[in-house]
């Protein structure tokens, strides 16, 4: 539940900070590559920063939390999440960001319907290993 609860985060939905950071602490992978993700939650709680979210999500997908990855992961999540909004100018600032990562969903219209299922069926790519 708490990975759900991360990408329903990431991607816009109506889910609060302090609900992932809960989930996620109490639903703690074994994977060894997770517990520094954990730790630095316990640490700072609901001040961590959006990434950590999206590396360590990496993590539990049982992927690289490498830069390049985190990067595209996290820009996906910034298109779907302004698109979902309907904020075009979220979607832009997303895609100015990380254009080098987001060749390929940049190449759908923005602030079409199509531009959110690019952006949401392109991020849970990236989770599968």
């Amino acid at each position: 539940m708490a990975r759900e609860l991360v990408d329903r985060y990431l991607l816009g939905e109506a889910v609060s900070k302090p609900d992932v950071v809960t989930a996620l602490l109490a639903e703690r992978s074994a994977d060894a590559a997770a517990e520094p993700f954990y730790r630095a939650l316990e640490a700072v709680g609901t001040r961590a920063a959006d990434e950590a979210f999206v590396a360590l999500r990496l993590v539990l997908a049982g992927r690289s939390a490498n830069d390049a990855a985190v990067r595209r992961l996290r820009g996906l999540a910034a298109v779907a999440r302004a698109s979902a909004l309907g904020n075009a100018a979220g979607v832009r600032a997303a895609l100015a960001r990380d254009r080098e990562w987001l060749a390929d969903v940049a190449a759908v219209a923005s602030g079409d319907a199509a531009l959110l299922e690019a952006a949401r069926a392109a991020y849970f790519a990236e989770l599968t290993p």
